[in-house]
């Protein structure tokens, strides 16, 4: 019974760190293309 604890905690802290990953990868991406999407929404606005 608590090695299925054990187990069962890893893999919790696996997902956790794949998540975490993920946000880390989102947030650098948008931090690289944040400015050149909004400067694309802004020609889009603009020319309306």
């Amino acid at each position: 019974m608590c090695k299925a604890r054990l187990e069962n905690g890893q893999g919790l802290l696996e997902y956790a760190l794949i998540i975490m990953l993920v946000v880390i990868v989102v947030i650098v991406v948008l931090a690289l293309l944040g400015p050149k999407i909004g400067e694309m929404f802004s020609n889009v606005v603009l020319q309306i």
